[in-house]
């Protein structure tokens, strides 16, 4: 009965918590629809104010189409935005406005999944966790930057010259030119993360650093391939601005990993694994060199 009682208090406080995380993501998303990105509406309140997404998706456009990569000298290419659909607008707005609510409510997230999962682990197993975690969140926040800052103008500058050599006109659909962005910040942001990833799965005995520093030319291989899906416009070298920095961490993961097995190998010598053989009576599983039975009591040998 305790076990029910147990189990009924978990999910209570499951529900409670989720109810929280919902509730932080609704109060989230609705804030950067109508909150207002500045105070010029109160001295005309009749006229229409920019909310606070406005301000977020102007601020990410003006970046990226102003940054020096996109400079082009032969005929001063630049990108137009378009809305093609007459319902665009307004769909970019809701759904960025759910996207930024998602990232503003990281932390009331973080927070509840931590106090849930918290009592149930082993202090071992938070001494693993947690750095991961940590890692893990470090390793995207600095992926997506890098995505961001870097390598999403390099796209756009990359794809610049083809406009001109077929005598199209630089204009695209603004739905298309940030589901681009979107995408490229967070599968940057995932790609930083694949070495704690591999450091992990080394530590808890998964796979070993063989599997890189044998196969080193085929996982750069996959690795490339890998690039060119995260940025399928911007052509190689937009594809070389990601691997670079892609290998660098892998081989930085591969050398952390190597102290984790270092200290597997240790253990394995400080502490040999035990053989187990069948009592001959009640055929109980007992450790090799036993004199009497565990279950049973009686001698083995």
């Amino acid at each position: 009965m305790s076990n029910e009682i147990a189990f009924s208090e978990h999910i209570e406080e499951l529900k409670a918590r989720l109810k929280v995380i919902i509730y932080c993501l609704l109060i989230s998303s609705i804030a950067m629809m109508v909150i207002p990105a500045n105070t010029d509406f109160t001295r005309n309140p009749l006229n229409f104010y920019e909310p606070l997404i406005g301000l977020i998706l102007r601020s990410i456009r003006s970046y990226i189409l102003e940054s020096p990569f996109l400079f082009y000298s032969l005929n001063s290419t630049r990108l137009e935005l378009i809305a093609v659909e007459i319902t665009a607008p307004l769909e970019l707005y809701v759904l960025t406005s759910i996207l930024f609510g998602v990232l503003v409510s990281m932390p009331v997230i973080a927070y509840e999944v931590y106090k849930f999962i918290d009592p149930a682990l082993y202090p071992h197993e938070r001494k693993m966790i947690y750095p991961f975690i940590t890692s893990f969140t470090i390793l995207f926040i600095v992926g997506g930057l890098f995505g961001f800052f870097i390598l999403c103008p390099f796209l756009i500058w990359a794809m610049l010259p083809f406009y001109h050599i077929v005598g199209a006109q630089a204009v695209i659909s603004v739905i298309d030119f940030y589901n681009v962005i979107f995408f490229t910040v967070l599968m940057t942001g995932l790609s930083f993360t694949i070495p704690v990833i591999f450091v992990i799965f080394v530590k808890l005995g998964f796979i070993d650093t063989t599997i890189i520093t044998k196969r080193r030319r085929y996982i750069y291989a996959a690795l490339f391939i890998l690039t060119a899906i995260i940025t399928p416009n911007g052509g190689p070298l937009a594809d070389l601005a990601l691997f670079i920095p892609m290998i660098i961490l892998l081989e930085v993961a591969v050398l952390v990993a190597k102290k984790y097995e270092g200290i597997r190998e240790r253990r394995f010598t400080l502490f040999p694994s035990v053989k187990y053989v069948k009592c001959n009576y009640c055929g109980a599983e007992i450790s090799e060199g036993s004199v009497f039975c565990s279950r049973c009591g009686r001698a083995t040998k």
